[in-house]
């Protein structure tokens, strides 16, 4: 489920969810596998008629003996699984957390810190990392569309925020997300209260390919719970 929004379309969970397999790693092996299947099937038609029908067309065209096909199908599977099995043991666990803190804004005001971390073992690329900005108090669900940090920047400042004041965002390239198996964050953008009230959400998205060639995507709004009363802000 989704709300469609000036930007597009905005997934109601922020859960992560795999965008795209790669065609060489998981492709290729289920179209060889069908094929083989298929042969299999045809090769056990041709092996249930009798000798004179065979000598007909088609019938009488053989495409593997059956036991190297049985010994080329068996591989195929084994691929298959094996690669499904090792697909599920690399991939990734992108998480975020946020809260309340101090130190990156100008002045020390206390600021909404939100970081981002790899709980997987391994390591991921990034290979997409945009934002998307909805301002309070315009006519409508309004948004603008997805763009990078510095487009980002540019429409928090139009709305009269001030960057390392009010804002401060981290410019995401690709680079290696390193699998911690632990809660060490990345952190991602810290804002202040001032831009808690002027920005109805912000939403960040961060798609990583990995070792297997698939893409992993989150969608997360950077100032969920910001305003709940169970975060306390530090003293200024």
């Amino acid at each position: 489920m989704s709300v469609v929004r000036n930007g597009g379309p905005i997934p109601a969970s922020d859960a992560q969810r795999r965008v795209r397999r790669s065609p060489l790693l998981f492709t290729a092996p289920i179209v060889l596998l069908v094929l083989l299947t298929l042969v299999l099937g045809w090769e056990i038609v041709r092996a249930n008629m009798s000798a004179e029908a065979r000598t007909d067309w088609p019938w009488r065209l053989q495409v593997l003996d059956m036991e190297p096909l049985g010994s080329l199908l068996a591989v195929a599977a084994g691929a298959v699984l094996a690669r499904a099995q090792y697909a599920r043991t690399v991939r990734p666990f992108l998480g975020w957390r946020s809260d309340w803190s101090a130190g990156n804004l100008r002045g020390g005001v206390p600021e909404w810190q939100v970081g981002l971390l790899n709980g997987g073992s391994h390591t991921v690329m990034v290979e997409e990392y945009a934002c998307l900005v909805v301002l309070r108090g315009e006519p409508g669900p309004t948004a603008a569309p997805w763009t990078d940090v510095q487009g980002a920047a540019a429409v928090l400042t139009a709305a009269g925020l001030t960057a390392g004041e009010d804002f401060q965002l981290v410019m995401v390239g690709n680079f290696p997300l390193v699998g911690t198996g632990t809660y060490e964050t990345m952190m991602l953008g810290a804002f202040s209260q001032r831009f808690v009230d002027r920005v109805e959400a912000l939403y960040l998205k961060v798609r990583v390919a990995d070792t297997v060639g698939d893409s992993h995507e989150r969608i997360l709004d950077a100032l969920k719970g910001a305003r709940s009363s169970a975060y306390q802000r530090p003293a200024p």
